[in-house]
């Protein structure tokens, strides 16, 4: 048996939104694309014009270090993911659009709201975020229980304004729990905010566990997570894509290790090179720059080198005056394998729509860079 599947650009949250509940209904599939462009909807090749009953939603990955790829989901998973999550934070509520609904956070957004059978109040992913946005976005809400997900660099922005502007401090207070996710969120920046009262939670997933399993190093009820031989994280799950049924757990791409009971995230298994014979993690060189006072944003790659063969490279927008300190604080913590070889200041780092760092890109600056010396 199969059903139709459903194209809804991501400019159109409200089209989407009514699509999902379709979804879960088992009356056609979605699939959400790129937004529109001067009206007309992206290129999408590949797909199928129906699908498989047991597909609810089709899903692009990031393809932050490579090639998206789609990810098939069902109806069962998306309630498995949408309970469990509900589960932890205490109960069903009204959630804030902030994400790109063409990813799985943002689309679990929507889907959350289906399933609480409430209105989500839908920014404008298709511009810059901006506090001022949020704040007044965040003021929409009406439920008792406020929610919303959001990307460790929107969170920064956030809490950056909210140093000179109470309305900010206050919009991130309202909410009952803020998710965030798709990348490494520093820990100075999660204590700052748990200790200026606002409930910041660190989820991990992906799109092939429908989003976030763990919550705060965490499984959700029904999720187990293991560490294998060669320290990647596998989940077992009733959120699982289904090429990942019949295995009965994924393998993700991260490492990982349990402290206390807790999952800590070491970083991507293929961010880790090696540097002068040590193992260096650039998710980890990204976390300890990133807290570096006068740092807004940071993206750390691998460049080559004759004599360690290979080399960190920083990315970095802020102070200009910091840049010694951010090799300095690398070496102090992570070990000199971990200093910079190359240091740039920039006005941005290069994104996907998702919102995540994209590697490829950051990566390309630095060879462009050295082919012009």
């Amino acid at each position: 048996m199969t059903k139709p599947l459903k194209l809804v650009a991501a400019s159109d949250p409200f089209g989407a939104l009514l699509a999902v509940a379709d979804a879960l209904a088992g009356k056609t599939a979605l699939f959400v694309s790129a937004p529109e462009t001067n009206g007309l909807m992206p290129e999408v090749h590949g797909l199928p014009e129906t699908v498989d009953n047991s597909v609810a939603f089709i899903v692009e990955t990031s393809g932050s270090t490579g090639t998206p790829k789609r990810v098939e989901l069902s109806a069962e998973a998306a309630l498995a993911s949408a309970h469990a999550s509900a589960a932890r934070l205490g109960g069903e509520g009204q959630w804030l659009l902030a994400l790109p609904i063409n990813y799985i956070a943002g689309l679990n957004v929507l889907i959350r709201s289906a399933v609480a059978e409430t209105q989500p109040v839908m920014m404008n992913t298709s511009v810059s975020f901006t506090a001022e946005a949020f704040v007044r976005h965040a003021s929409m809400l009406q439920a008792e229980k406020k929610f919303t997900a959001l990307v460790p660099t929107q969170l920064a922005r956030l809490s950056v304004a909210a140093e000179h502007d109470e309305s900010v401090l206050q919009a991130l207070r309202s909410f009952e729990a803020i998710l965030v996710g798709g990348q490494a969120t520093s820990p100075l920046l999660l204590q700052k905010l748990r200790e200026q009262d606002v409930n910041v939670v660190e989820t991990y997933g992906s799109a092939e566990t429908f989003g976030g399993v763990v919550y705060d190093g965490k499984a959700l009820d029904d999720v187990t997570v293991t560490i294998d031989s060669d320290s990647r994280i596998e989940i077992s799950s009733a959120t699982l894509a289904n090429e990942f049924l019949s295995a009965g757990k994924v393998v993700m791409s991260d490492l990982g290790e349990f402290i206390d009971g807790r999952l800590r995230v070491l970083g991507r298994a293929d961010r880790v090179f090696i540097s002068g014979a040590i193992k260096v993690s650039l998710d980890r060189v990204e976390a300890v720059a990133r807290d570096v006072g006068g740092v807004v944003e940071v993206a750390a790659t691998a460049i080559e080198d004759d004599e360690w063969g290979q080399r960190v490279a920083i990315l970095y927008l802020g102070s200009p005056e910091v840049a010694d300190e951010i090799a300095q604080r690398l070496a102090a913590e992570l070990g000199p394998a971990a200093k910079p070889l190359r240091i740039v200041r920039a006005d941005r780092v290069p994104k996907l729509s998702s919102g995540k760092h994209d590697l490829r890109a950051i990566n390309q600056l630095f060879e462009k860079d050295k082919s012009g010396d």
